[in-house]
């Protein structure tokens, strides 16, 4: 029996416009709440940017936010994991040695920190994920822990600026998405890892579990899930990683597996009586 779904946000819950069907939503809401299933929303965005894109049904949600550093349900947050603050301006001085190209954002439990002369464009791009943005001459004005740190290139060049990143590959977990972004987090510390603590929260097991992603960095997303799902526009690492593949994020995908499969575990579950 299904009891939990998660969904990364971009590129797989989200169109391309970066909203969702929430008249399809309000059913499968509903259908959810039947069947006694949790769902979770886990993503780069802030935890505070998921509120805002769900409104009033984000009290329900247990929110996997800030690249699965964080977990926030009903207002609170019940887990996150730091990035020290001495590692993570030894990372951004590093990224700026690289380019001043893309732009850098570096995430406090406050706010979302960028460069005060960052492109009105980017900024805005920063602000669809962010819903707390801050701006400053220089990073070393920060004197919190990082949630995490994120990189935006408009140039595609992420997977080769990870590379560069190597020396601190042991002390912390960078990933590239895709081309244009890349998240680094403290250690260990990932969707697949933040899953597994709701999971224990929860006392549900990957059995239990549907999940759904597009990106490199919902690799490790599937291997918490017994029915895990690719959208079919998802890279290819993360289609071989997933148990099925599903319709695209532009075509409801999300939604409409989840009314699939919760309604297909009604008819078996009444086959069986």
């Amino acid at each position: 029996m299904i009891k939990l779904v998660l969904s990364d946000m971009d590129g797989t819950f989200l169109n391309n416009g970066g909203d969702f069907n929430r008249e399809l939503y309000k059913d499968v809401k509903r259908l959810m709440k039947e069947k006694g299933v949790v769902f979770a929303p886990v993503t780069g965005k802030q935890c505070e940017r998921v509120e805002e894109l769900f409104g009033n049904d984000a009290h329900d949600l247990w929110i996997l936010g800030d690249s699965a550093t964080r977990i926030k349900h009903n207002g609170e947050f019940v887990y996150e994991s730091l990035l020290s603050n001495q590692l993570g301006l030894e990372i951004i001085r590093l990224l700026e040695e690289i380019s001043l190209d893309h732009t850098i954002i570096a995430c406090t439990r406050n706010c979302a920190v960028i460069k005060d002369n960052t492109p009105q464009e980017e900024a805005a791009i920063v602000r669809k994920s962010y819903a707390q943005v801050k701006q400053v001459s220089d990073f070393n004005e920060i004197q919190e822990d990082f949630v995490k740190i994120t990189v935006h290139d408009p140039a595609l060049r992420c997977f080769e600026t990870r590379e560069k990143l190597s020396r601190f590959f042991g002390s912390a977990y960078i990933v590239a998405s895709e081309a244009a972004w890349i998240d680094i987090a403290n250690a260990n510390v990932h969707k697949g890892t933040t899953v597994e603590h709701l999971q224990q929260l929860l006392q549900v097991t990957p059995e239990e579990t549907m999940a759904f992603g597009d990106g490199y960095n919902d690799i490790e997303l599937m291997t918490r899930s017994t029915y895990s799902f690719a959208v079919r526009n998802a890279v290819q690492d993360t289609k071989d990683a997933a148990n099925f593949i599903t319709r695209s994020n532009e075509e409801d995908g999300v939604l409409r597996t989840i009314i699939q499969m919760l309604t297909l575990q009604e008819s078996r579950s009444s086959c069986g009586n």
